[in-house]
């Protein structure tokens, strides 16, 4: 799987962004895929992840309620809707993939951000206040 991180830019505070991430291969719909970022200084971190079959979705804490991540099979994409953005979501944002076919340990174990093996270019977003 490659994949292409899309959709970033500079939004107000309060404002709405989505970001896109485009994966190859004819297996999407096995692997888990997640959004993670990282901001100036600060270590990259999970935002959000979701299985491959979509039944199971995580979130960190900081952008429950805010934040939606989803996955359309046919165009093989995930997407992650930033709504209610805050100054401090600025950072660099990535996604990434790890098999996880329906049973396997990681379906049933939400990979860690060390488990994921394929990661796409980061795409910048900054919230201005």
């Amino acid at each position: 799987v490659q994949l292409q991180a899309s959709g970033g830019g500079l939004v107000q505070a309060g404002g709405s962004l989505r970001l896109s991430c485009a994966a190859s291969g004819r297996t999407f719909s096995t692997y888990t895929m997640g959004w993670f970022r990282q901001a100036p200084g600060k270590q990259r971190e999970l935002v959000a992840s979701i299985t491959g079959n979509g039944d199971s979705r995580k979130y960190a804490d900081y952008v429950k309620g805010r934040f939606t991540i989803s996955r359309e099979e046919p165009s093989n994409t995930v997407y992650l809707h930033m709504n209610e953005v805050k100054p401090e979501d600025t950072a660099v944002y990535y996604c990434a993939s790890v098999e996880a076919p329906y049973g396997s340990y990681y379906y049933n174990n939400p990979p860690t951000m060390n488990e994921y093996t394929c990661w796409g270019q980061g795409t910048q977003v900054t919230v201005s206040s």
